[in-house]
């Protein structure tokens, strides 16, 4: 099952703090959201999120890093958040990491889905 972790701020440290929670938690994969417009286009935000798999990839090999499209991720993660009694204003400092164990809960989901 999935659970949430504080957002990683994307700065110059990220490859850093990253491997450490790798190194530290021993890690086998990680899962990065690709972001795309419903539509299944390509955005700039989709760009950047290459960006960064690839830079993942490159710094924490031999550790397996995939890709996973986050569509509606971060609707799912409000409606998550609301069911449980979270105010939106209360949701802002959330979000991102609601999203992001949606996004790993659903790559988890389909590894089953068979």
């Amino acid at each position: 099952m999935a659970f949430p972790r504080p957002a990683l701020a994307a700065n110059d440290a990220l490859m850093s703090v990253v491997s450490a929670i790798v190194e530290e938690e021993g890690v086998g994969l990680v899962v990065v959201g690709r972001p795309v417009a419903l539509s299944g286009k390509e955005t700039s935000s989709t760009e950047v999120a290459d960006r960064l798999f690839a830079a993942l990839r490159d710094a924490l090999s031999p550790v397996v890093v995939v890709q996973y499209d986050e569509r509606l991720s971060t609707f799912q993660a409000q409606r998550s958040l609301s069911e449980a009694g979270i105010r939106a204003r209360d949701q802002r400092s959330r979000i991102d990491s609601a999203a992001a164990v949606v996004i790993l809960q659903n790559y988890l989901d389909g590894l089953h889905a068979d």
